[in-house]
């Protein structure tokens, strides 16, 4: 079911643009190529050139708020398509701000608009939509189309870490990763009855657990 539009939606995602870096208007694709990018200055935007880490999907940022709280020497930016879900991040930052921690609302199509080559030190890819019928697999996150912006925008052995509640996505993850020049490792098909430490859940993975489903877990790397 579609989430029905919040009241007053831009306005108040521009009352929060000071943790917002873009957002993606309308007419983006009715223009041409060239005036399309808008590379950020990301050292200039977090003042200061600290390691630079990234999850696209962000939805209402429960996972990436608490790891920049976890982690205040690391830049997070938090990518998401959809206005209407990214503000409840944009609204928790403007409540209780968090200088390592940055917004961009765009698809992940466009990432290279913004990104310069070979800054992002790790990527997270959490509870992506899995794209379930094959004609919609180059929408899936791991798609090739998408595993060749992350090698541009990701710095020599740079790592992707990805999961997942779905079978089908993370075996394809798994194919499309190791087709497209990535070495894989901690690779879980149940991660919270593991030994990996450390992890921080999303919204959707404690959904998904308190229901019985085993979680899915790799990194991938350059």
């Amino acid at each position: 079911m579609r989430m029905r539009r919040k009241g007053h939606l831009f306005e108040r995602l521009d009352d929060c643009s000071e943790h917002i870096l873009v957002v993606e208007d309308y007419d983006f694709y009715k223009k041409p190529p060239k005036e399309r990018i808008n590379i950020l200055d990301l050292q200039k935007a977090f003042g200061n050139s600290n390691p630079i880490h990234m999850e696209i999907g962000s939805g209402k940022g429960g996972f990436i708020y608490e790891m920049a709280t976890k982690n205040p020497d690391v830049n997070f930016i938090a990518v998401e398509k959809i206005s209407n879900v990214i503000l409840s991040l944009a609204e928790r930052l403007k409540e209780k701000p968090l200088k390592n921690l940055r917004i961009i609302n765009c698809g992940a199509e466009n990432l290279l608009c913004y990104i310069k080559p070979h800054v992002l030190e790790k990527i997270y890819l959490n509870f992506s939509c899995p794209y379930p019928k094959k004609g919609y697999k180059n929408h899936r996150l791991t798609n090739e189309r998408f595993l060749t912006i992350y090698k541009q925008i990701l710095v020599d052995k740079g790592e992707i870490h990805q999961k997942t509640d779905n079978q089908i996505l993370f075996e394809y993850s798994i194919e499309t990763f190791s087709q497209n020049g990535f070495k894989l490792r901690n690779v879980s098909l149940d991660l919270h009855n593991s030994e990996f430490e450390g992890n921080i859940m999303t919204e959707y993975e404690k959904m998904f657990s308190d229901k019985g489903l085993p979680i899915y877990r790799l990194e991938a790397f350059l």
